[in-house]
Parts: structure tokens; C-alpha cells; sequence
């Protein structure tokens, strides 16, 4: 059974918008009392934050589908629908996120580190919200906008700042059991360590974090036993021990030859050139370990290695080794770099971006891409006349017909407002009028009067009213 995942490919999606609300307000004695259909509720996101309490990704790995909730619908009597809820994912520290080319979006170090995975649709709009002096009673409200979903690549590089790595059975996981409270699975034979573990050491007034790498063998770095698997999790550490087994039974291995085995693959790897190293001659308790640790110590220390003689068992040389170990890690924290504050990156429009792009595909196809004009066609009910023709409006305002004009579109030509799979094509005409015939004169409402003022809208009621009277008193019933 699994109980160990640090790569998980996970399908995230967020909630929808709910639907704005069409409703107009209706009492006794006042049959159009005006618009009141209130607002959707906006989707809830999917969020990763990081929980010093989870090591390990094998949730997502069991259940790689999550989805936030949806905003509710607003009602009418301007009842505005409620908000989804956020799905809040936690992972562990030193977790990276990638898309599915690996490009990387966020490394998440640190506790309460906040990515946000896929951001919620937001709610339609009411018709209430809709209503303008030129539109008093819209008779739509619009959709609400879909949530986004993509696929992403959990990948957990462990946050230590001593990592341990050598052969199989170099001993790795008898050493950062005596060093620190950890308790590891211990055996002798290849590949006991199938998963990272982590200790914490102090020594003196310094504590660290040491972290046992499983066993890495030639051609680790392409892949071979698991060494792909684990390599990630040596790169955030800022000092490397290399530990050596002194008392191994192969005939054709020896310390300094696993040592530069064990460097040709971190080599390979890249990006730990300049990383301290530490050697570690494990198992001097044995006699034939220390006379072979006598031997080699001399060469090991001309290559400028700093080099320590240890047993996991009779804690020989431990106290050496944790206070070098210590010196070496506040050396490398003293020389990282300050954390900046969050910085915030402005990356103002170009004076002339327009906000959308018109290109032309094939004979008779355009297609529009840009944020604003895909909300408004995922917002826009088609089944609605008046919405398309409000649609169009704001198509028109924004600039798209005078660029479809200026790319060569024709009457009738098609043009597709989004990308390849959720696109929606239609005939072009020239003036944006389809949808909108019958509302009149764009903008206005016919149902509310608002051209004329009040005073004259009286004084024409008074005329009409006198003209029916007028022809009432003309009126013989018997004049036929």
C-alpha cells in the first residue's frame, strides 16, 4: 500500500458564477413597478496553502479530482444569490506547483503560503443591476461566468538543511536515527529507505533538519532505481553528506569509488555544484571498517573534504559530526539572502492595447480573443433577443466591429469570440443589429417612457384625453 506520494497530477475546478435574476417588481396597483432581480453569487476558488502538519501528497494521489462549490442564482426582490465556498487544499511545505508542460507557477515554502489554483466564475448580474436611464426594466440578466478548471503537477522537494545520501545500505537511515528522534525502517539489504525521511538535530544552540535521501545508484539521475524520484528532494538542502559504507560486502565497490559514483550523478542532476559536502566513513565500529576508514581518510582530505569517522552504533564521532554539521548550516543561512517583502509587479497595459485581438483564420473565419469580450459571450443568453442585442452593445463599444472591419471581414463572414473549444461563431453584420431589431433604437426601453419630461407627458395625456371626449360629445348613436 502506498503511503508515500511526492508527485500527484491533479484536475482542479473551481465554482461557477450563479445566473443573475429577470424579475420585475408587481403589487397591486402597480403593475410595472420596475426591476428587482438580484445579482448571482460569485464561485468559490481552489486554493493550495501550505500545512506544516501534511508531509506527504498521497490524498490528492487517491482522489485527484477536486471541485469548489457553485454561487447560487439571485432571486427576484433584488435577492442577491450567496457565494460559493473556497476549497482550501493544504500541502507541504516545499511543495511545487507546475502546468502540464511544466512551466512553474508557484513554489510554495513557508507556512500559510498561498496559491491560488483556479479562480472562481463570477455571478451574472440581475436585471436591476442592468437597469440604466436608457433601460429602465431590462428584461434579461446575464449568465454567470464559468469557473476555471486545468489540470496541474504537485511535485514535493523536501525542505531540509542537511541531506544524506549515499548507497543502499550505507547506513543513511542508522545515522539520522541516532542523530535525531527519527525512526526510520532500518534492514540490511538494498532499498530499505522508500521514502525521504526528516530529523531534527540540535546541537548547541543551533537546530536543524536532516533529511535521509533513499539510496541512489549509477544512472540515478536517468532514472534508474529511484533515484529520479528522490533526486528533487537533495536541491533545497544547503549542505550534503556523503555517507560511506566501510564495511560493504561487495567485492567490487569501495568508499571513494561510491563517493565519486554517488557526485557523477548529483553532476548529472545539476544545480548542487556549489553545495558544502561532508564525509561521513559510517561503520568504524567494525575492525575492518576503521582500518579501511585509515586508509582512505589521507585521500579524501587532500580533495578537501572535511571527513569524520562514525558509528551508528557505538555513537562514535556523532557529537563531531552534528557540531560540524551545525557550523555548516549557519555559515549558509548566514549567506542567504535577506527574504524580500512581497513584492507587487505592475505591468501597466501598452498605450495602444485595445484589450482583445481580431486574427483571421481561413477564408470567411475571424476569431476575437481577450478577457472582456469571452466573459461577456459566456454571460450572454442566447435565447434572449434583448440580451444579444446588449451583447452587441458592448461589443460595439469596446471596438470590435471597427477592428473586424480593419482585419477585412465582410458581411456574413464568421467570427468566433473565443478559443478553440468553447468558442461561439456567428454571421457578421456590419452594424452589430442582430438580436437588437427589436428594441428600436439601441439603448432604449420602450416599455418605460423616459424621452419626454414629466410636465410634457402630462400636457399630451390632457390632449389625448380631451380628444377622446371630444369625439364622445360628437358621438349620435342615432346618426347611422
Amino acid at each position: 500500500m502506498t503511503t508515500f506520494v511526492d508527485r500527484v497530477e491533479l484536475f482542479v475546478a473551481a465554482g461557477n458564477g450563479g445566473h443573475g435574476c429577470a424579475s420585475v417588481h408587481r403589487e397591486k396597483f402597480k403593475p410595472l413597478g420596475g426591476p428587482d432581480g438580484g445579482n448571482g453569487g460569485r464561485g468559490g476558488d481552489v486554493v493550495l496553502v501550505v500545512d506544516p502538519d501534511v508531509t506527504t501528497l498521497l490524498d490528492y494521489h487517491h482522489s485527484p479530482h477536486r471541485k469548489a462549490t457553485n454561487g447560487k442564482p439571485g432571486e427576484g426582490g433584488n435577492r442577491s444569490g450567496a457565494d460559493g465556498t473556497d476549497l482550501v487544499l493544504p500541502v507541504p511545505d516545499g511543495t511545487v506547483v507546475l502546468d502540464k508542460k511544466g512551466e512553474v507557477l508557484a513554489d510554495m515554502v513557508g507556512k500559510g503560503t498561498v496559491f491560488v489554483a483556479a479562480r472562481a466564475g463570477r455571478g451574472g448580474l440581475g436585471n436591476a443591476a442592468l437597469a440604466s436611464p436608457r433601460r429602465k426594466a431590462p428584461g434579461f440578466a446575464l449568465l454567470g461566468e464559468p469557473g476555471e478548471s486545468r489540470d496541474i503537477v504537485l511535485e514535493l522537494k523536501t525542505v531540509a538543511d542537511v541531506a544524506l545520501v549515499g548507497y543502499p545500505s550505507a547506513g543513511k537511515s542508522s545515522l539520522i536515527s541516532v542523530l535525531s528522534a527519527a525512526k526510520p525502517k532500518i534492514a540490511d539489504y538494498p532499498f530499505t529507505t522508500l521514502v525521504p525521511n526528516l530529523g531534527v538535530v540540535t546541537a548547541g544552540s543551533s537546530v536543524f533538519t536532516v533529511a535521509d535521501v533513499p539510496g541512489l545508484i549509477p544512472g540515478a539521475s536517468e532514472g534508474k532505481g529511484l533515484g529520479l524520484d528522490f533526486l528533487r528532494h537533495v536541491e533545497r538542502c544547503s549542505v550534503l553528506v556523503h555517507v560511506l559504507d566501510c564495511a560493504t560486502l561487495e567485492s567490487d565497490r569501495d568508499p571513494v569509488s561510491d563517493l565519486d559514483v554517488i557526485e557523477a550523478e548529483l553532476a548529472r542532476y545539476g544545480g548542487l555544484e556549489g553545495r558544502p559536502r561532508v564525509v561521513v566513513l559510517n561503520k568504524v565500529d567494525i575492525p575492518d571498517g576503521q582500518d579501511l576508514a585509515d586508509i582512505i581518510r589521507p585521500d579524501l582530505q587532500a580533495r578537501g573534504y572535511q571527513v569524520f569517522d562514525v558509528s551508528a552504533v557505538s555513537r562514535q564521532g556523532l557529537k563531531e559530526l552534528s557540531f560540524a554539521l551545525a557550523k555548516a548550516v549557519d555559515a549558509a543561512r548566514a549567506a542567504r539572502p535577506e527574504q524580500e517583502a512581497t513584492r507587487v509587479v505592475i505591468r501597466p497595459k501598452a498605450v495602444d492595447d485595445a484589450g482583445f485581438t481580431v486574427t483571421k483564420e481561413g477564408e470567411g473565419l475571424f476569431r476575437v480573443r481577450g478577457e472582456k469580450p469571452e466573459r461577456w459571450v459566456h454571460q450572454t443568453d442566447f435565447n434572449n433577443d434583448e440580451a444579444v442585442g446588449y451583447l452587441a452593445d458592448r461589443l460595439n463599444r469596446l471596438g470590435v466591429e471597427e477592428q473586424l472591419m480593419k482585419a477585412g471581414a465582410r458581411e456574413g463572414d464568421g467570427v468566433a469570440i473565443g478559443g478553440e473549444d468553447d468558442a461561439v461563431v456567428f454571421d457578421w453584420e456590419p452594424t452589430m443589429m442582430a438580436g437588437a431589431e427589436m428594441l428600436g433604437r439601441r439603448g432604449e426601453d420602450h416599455r418605460m417612457e423616459t424621452t419626454r419630461p414629466a410636465a410634457q407627458r402630462r400636457r399630451d395625456r390632457e390632449a389625448e384625453r380631451d380628444e377622446a371626449l371630444g369625439e364622445y360629445q360628437d358621438f349620435d348613436p342615432f346618426d347611422e
